[in-house]
C-alpha cells in the first residue's frame, strides 16, 4: 500500500529517476492560484490598455510613446505567456520535455531583458527631452525610436541565446530528476548576467534621472533669480517646489521599484553562488521580477493625464466611433 502511495506521488511512476509531484496544502494552493492568476490578469489588462491607447490615437504617435508601447508589449508577454505557464505547473509535473523547458527559459529571459532595456531607453528619452529640449525633435524622431526598439529586441534575443547556449545544446544538464523544469546558471554566468541585466541598466537609469533632477533644480534656480515681484515669487516658488518634488518622486519610484523587484533574484549572483530557476515551483524571486511588468504601466503610463482619458474612452467603447482616432487628448 505504501509502495502504491509512493508511486502515485511520482511524476513518472514507472521510472526510478522520476521527481515527486509538487504539492501544496489545499488552502495555501488556492490562495496562491488566486493571487498569481489575479496578477497575471492585471498585468495583461493594464498593458493591453497602454497598447490600445497608443496604437489607436494619432496624437499619441510620438517617439516617447513608441518606447512606452514597446515596454507594454514586453510586459504584456510576461503576463500572457510566462505567468500562465508558471501557474499551471504550481502543482503539476513538467511533461513537455527538456527542449521545451529550455526554450521557455530562453523566451523568459528575452522578454525580461527587453523590458529592462526599454526602461533604459525611456530614461534616455526623458534625459534628452529635459536636458536638451531644443534639439529633441531632431535627435529623437519616431523613426529613430523605432530603430532603437528593434535593436533592443534583437540584441536581447542574441544576448540570451549566447548566454544560454550551453543549456540549448544540453537541455537536460540542470535536471536532477524527470518531471521538473529547472535551469541552473553557474556563478560565472550569473555574474555576467548580473552586470549586463542589472548593474549597468540600474546605473544608467539612476545616472540619467539624476541628471534630469539636477537640470530641473538648476532651471528652478534660474527662474527664481528672474522673479522680482513678491507675489510672483511666492507663486513661482510653489510651482518650482512641485517640479522638484515630482522629479524626485519619479526618480525614487523608478529606482526603488526596479531594485525591489530584481534584487532578490540576483542575490545568489551577488553572493557568487549558482542561480537556480524552477518553473515547477512558486519561486518568490521569480514572481517578483514578473510583478515589475504589472507595475511598469502604472509608473510609466498612469502618471500621464492622457492615459486616464484613454481608459475612459476605451472602456466606454468611444474608440469604436468614427473619427475617434483624432480625439484631442493633450
Amino acid at each position: 500500500m505504501m509502495e502504491n502511495l509512493d508511486e502515485a506521488e511520482l511524476c513518472f511512476p514507472q521510472l526510478n529517476s522520476s521527481c515527486r509531484k509538487p504539492t501544496q496544502p489545499p488552502t495555501e494552493a488556492l490562495l496562491i492560484y488566486i493571487l498569481l492568476s489575479s496578477m497575471s490578469l492585471l498585468t495583461v489588462a493594464l498593458n493591453l490598455l497602454v497598447i490600445i491607447a497608443i496604437s489607436h490615437f494619432r496624437q499619441l504617435h510620438t517617439p516617447t510613446n513608441v518606447f512606452l508601447l514597446s515596454l507594454a508589449v514586453s510586459d504584456l508577454l510576461v503576463g500572457f505567456v510566462l505567468m500562465p505557464v508558471e501557474i499551471i505547473y504550481i502543482e503539476a509535473c513538467w511533461f513537455l520535455g527538456d527542449v521545451v523547458c529550455t526554450l521557455y527559459y530562453v523566451i523568459d529571459y528575452i522578454i525580461t531583458s527587453t523590458s529592462v532595456a526599454n526602461m533604459v531607453l525611456i530614461s534616455a528619452d526623458r534625459y534628452v527631452a529635459i536636458c536638451d529640449p531644443l534639439h529633441y525633435p531632431t535627435r529623437v524622431t519616431k523613426r529613430r525610436a523605432q530603430i532603437g526598439i528593434c535593436l533592443c529586441w534583437v540584441c536581447s534575443v542574441l544576448y540570451r541565446i549566447f548566454f544560454l547556449h550551453s543549456h540549448l545544446t544540453e537541455p537536460e544538464r540542470s535536471h536532477s530528476c524527470l518531471g521538473e523544469c529547472v535551469v541552473v546558471v553557474n556563478s560565472v554566468e550569473g555574474g555576467v548576467d548580473l552586470v549586463f541585466t542589472f548593474i549597468i541598466p540600474i546605473a544608467l537609469i539612476i545616472g540619467l534621472y539624476l541628471r534630469v533632477f539636477l537640470v530641473a533644480l538648476r532651471q528652478a534656480h534660474v527662474m527664481r533669480s528672474h522673479i522680482t515681484a513678491a507675489t510672483a515669487r511666492q507663486s513661482r516658488a510653489v510651482t518650482v517646489k512641485k517640479m522638484e518634488v515630482k522629479a524626485a518622486r519619479t526618480l525614487g519610484i523608478v529606482v526603488v521599484v526596479f531594485l525591489f523587484c530584481f534584487c532578490p533574484y540576483y542575490f545568489p549572483a551577488l553572493a557568487g553562488e549558482n542561480t537556480s530557476v524552477d518553473a515547477t515551483s512558486v519561486a518568490f524571486e521569480l514572481w517578483l521580477t514578473h510583478f515589475n511588468s504589472c507595475l511598469n504601466p502604472v509608473i510609466y503610463a498612469f502618471f500621464y493625464p492622457w492615459f486616464r482619458k484613454c481608459i475612459k474612452l476605451i472602456l466606454t467603447l468611444q474608440i469604436l466611433k468614427p473619427g475617434s482616432r483624432d480625439t484631442k487628448l493633450l
